[in-house]
């Protein structure tokens, strides 16, 4: 009988287990695997080929409508959307690397800095505008990535601005919080996918330093999910 428990509450556990639906180069992805590596939450990685349409498939699309990753499963609960899943991981284990700061101006911040990216960057060059601008107005791949320079460096200017009387070793003190979960994967894909010169924005870069010394942002890289083709290309 002692074995049937066990087996039993192996199975249970395996239930309980999060899944993540994620991209390797999504940055929203992005933002949830470094949250669930700072809270020390084991999760199942579900890979989602964006490149090849699979967001739109009818099992997908059960899950999110709208086709976007990441989508989170905890048991019942199916969640999307980045900024969502990152409140409700913070509601659910607030013990486990808190999220957010105690001090409600520094919170405030850190909800302005992660919309900035969230609502005024992130949207305007990821994969779906970069394609509807291939299609509705021009094919040359220098106008796709003028475009998103265009918007990431506008989004850094405001950035820069307003994080520099905040800032410590990360973006809102001394400890890792929300903005910083948002900002690591957006300069990353600034410097790995859109060639912006990240010399004109000193306090994202120096940011940027200390994110690639954390084993939870490093752990969540694009390059180490089960996903990436630079695996098999290196």
């Amino acid at each position: 009988m002692a074995s049937v428990s066990c087996d039993n509450k192996q199975e249970s556990e395996l239930k309980l287990k999060l899944k993540l639906y994620s991209y390797w180069r999504s940055s929203c992805s992005f933002r949830v695997r470094i949250a669930l590596n700072l809270k020390g939450l084991k999760y199942e990685y579900k890979a989602v080929n964006l490149a090849k349409g699979e967001q739109f498939s009818p099992e997908f699309t059960e899950l999110n409508p709208i086709g976007y990753v990441p989508v989170l499963v905890d048991g019942d609960l199916v969640l999307s959307d980045s900024f969502a899943i990152l409140l409700y991981l913070e509601e659910k284990y607030p013990h486990h690397h808190p999220l957010l700061p105690q001090d409600l101006h520094k919170k405030a911040i850190n909800f302005q800095a992660a919309n900035i990216i969230s609502s005024s960057v992130q949207p305007l060059q990821n994969l779906a505008t970069l394609k509807c601008i291939e299609e509705k107005i021009s094919s040359d791949p220098d106008v796709k990535l003028a475009w998103a320079q265009h918007y990431t460096k506008k989004g850094f200017v405001a950035l820069e601005r307003l994080l520099k009387d905040y800032a410590g070793r990360f973006a809102t003190g001394d400890e890792v919080y929300l903005a910083d979960l948002f900002l690591a994967p957006q300069i990353h894909a600034a410097i790995k996918r859109f060639n912006v010169d990240m010399t004109q924005f000193p306090l994202l870069s120096r940011l940027n330093e200390a994110y690639n010394e954390i084993p939870a942002f490093q752990d969540a890289m694009p390059e180490k999910q089960p996903d990436t083709p630079l695996a098999s290309a290196s």
